[in-house]
């Protein structure tokens, strides 16, 4: 028997993890590790530097990492920190540089395919604002605090301030205070962080798993400066609903997507209209039905580890199943999103400076935010025998590769091949019992999705690389009819 340690599950394997799967340390807490109050010399992360090295921030799921590399990405990585704003406009869209980059780096890039990506990414970016100086020092008052939150703004004063902070306590500290406390700041922030489609803790999921404490600044910056509503309308009913936090979960979250389907007012609840299909879809035409569904998605302490391949697989199954058979395949701009986010908790769900209450709470949050994903995509049709009959002709090095050179991608791409390939990790570790969790993708379907990822973005002649809102007849306009024999 061997001790699955990259994902914290206590069971029974027949093989070591393959050679490309690196653990995690966890002998080390976060502020261990991040140490700022030592001498800051030139071969160590700070709140102000990043800095990556292949023996201790490869990440979670990572293949061929490279001191080159490693230099390559901490390079383009601190620039963006210092040149550039969280989002590249004033919609409110966001700065992709710190996924991208990390990803190609632990997919095992090139330094030269490092640099491309950025020196693509770069020309559209804002530069940084300039920070109040005064307004930092107001953020230390929990008044002045809360009233800055949501401050677009107010991103340059945040990131001061966090940087501060971190030199100041450690990041443990910071984040137990600022975003895991049970105060009302705290709770505004764990709104926000599941805000913004999933990107603030995408950011910060990325900061986490690859030990650098100047982009937990910044993921915690950007956190900041989001909206709250997925707090008040969404997430704080649901989980009162649900009894608290830590219930035993009782339903798969396959049964709840069937569940969602067959209620006809939270399935038509989002309407192609609609500017934000979550909150001016569904949460507004269905929000005692969506907060039902949601509040069913519970898990207990002893249930952490199944619940969280529950959660992986079950998004992985609805991204890659909602297609439309008469089309060409397309993967949801804003299903993979829920993939892209989920890798981090390989590393979360362990880390030692974190309450059980705290994980069980973003383990719970994180499942609900993907029912309401997929309801908001007007619960599309999954057909499974899309992905189990889909041709495989590439191996993953192949698909890997493609992802790292992409040219039109600004880091979806390769975060969703990552993202599957620490899935199918975490997945198998449960063979056997894929029944009983509601495991729909198993065994060699991992390598066929993959086969569909990479065939789906090889688009010719402007082609958009992904479908957006894949249950709409009108999402699939543009799309070519697919070829029959």
């Amino acid at each position: 028997m061997r001790l699955a340690i990259a994902t914290g599950v206590r069971v029974a394997v027949s093989h070591s993890p393959p050679a490309w799967y690196r653990p995690v340390s966890r002998s080390l807490t976060l502020c261990q590790r991040f140490s700022t109050t030592a001498s800051n010399t030139s071969s160590m992360a700070t709140a102000r530097k990043i800095h990556l090295s292949p023996l201790t921030d490869s990440g979670v799921w990572s293949t061929g990492v490279t001191e080159g590399s490693a230099r390559a990405a901490s390079e383009v990585l601190q620039e963006d920190l210092e040149k550039h704003h969280v989002f590249f406009n004033n919609m409110g869209f966001h700065n992709h540089i710190v996924h991208h980059i990390l990803t190609l780096y632990a997919l095992g890039a090139s330094p030269a395919d490092i640099q491309a990506a950025y020196d693509r990414n770069k020309t559209y970016q804002r530069r940084t604002m300039p920070v109040n100086e005064k307004v930092v020092q107001s953020l230390s008052e929990k008044s002045e605090y809360r009233e800055a939150l949501g401050k677009e703004k107010n991103y340059p004063n945040f990131l001061k301030f966090f940087q501060r902070e971190i030199e100041l306590k450690g990041t443990d500290a910071v984040l137990n205070e600022y975003v895991f406390a049970q105060d009302d700041n705290a709770e505004s922030m764990m709104a926000r962080l599941f805000g913004g489609l999933l990107h603030p803790i995408i950011h910060l999921g990325f900061a986490i798993e690859f030990n650098q404490p100047a982009i937990i600044a910044e993921g915690l910056a950007q956190t900041a400066v989001h909206d709250d509503w997925t707090g008040p309308r969404y997430l704080w009913p649901a989980e009162e609903a649900a009894g608290g936090i830590g219930r035993r979960g009782e339903k798969t979250m396959l049964q709840l997507l069937e569940e969602a389907r067959a209620t006809p007012k939270l399935a038509s609840s989002a309407h192609w209209e609609d500017g934000n299909k979550l909150r001016d879809g569904v949460l507004k035409r269905a929000p005692e039905e969506m907060i039902s569904v949601a509040s069913q998605y519970t898990v207990s302490e002893d249930q952490i580890q199944e619940k969280f391949a529950e959660m992986v697989n079950t998004s992985v199954y609805f991204t890659s199943a909602s297609q439309r058979p008469s089309k060409i395949i397309k993967f949801d701009f804003f299903h993979i999103h829920t993939v892209n986010s989920s890798i981090f908790y390989s590393k979360i769900l362990n880390l030692p400076s974190l309450t059980t209450r705290t994980k069980l709470r973003l383990l719970e949050w994180k499942g609900r935010m993907d029912l309401i994903t997929y309801i908001s995509r007007n619960v599309p049709a999954l057909y499974l025998n899309e992905i189990t009959q889909y041709p495989v002709t590439h191996d993953w090095e192949t698909i890997t590769i493609r992802s790292n050179q992409h040219p039109d991608d600004d880091g979806h791409l390769a975060k969703l091949v990552r993202a599957l390939r620490n899935a199918e990790h975490v997945c198998k570790l449960y063979t056997g019992r894929e029944e009983e969790l509601g495991l729909k993708i198993t065994e060699d379907s991992w390598l066929k999705i993959g086969n569909m990822v990479k065939d789906s973005v090889e688009g010719k002649g402007g082609e958009a690389m992904w479908v957006r809102s894949t249950g709409f007849d009108e999402a699939w306009v543009d799309f070519g009819d697919r070829a029959r024999l």
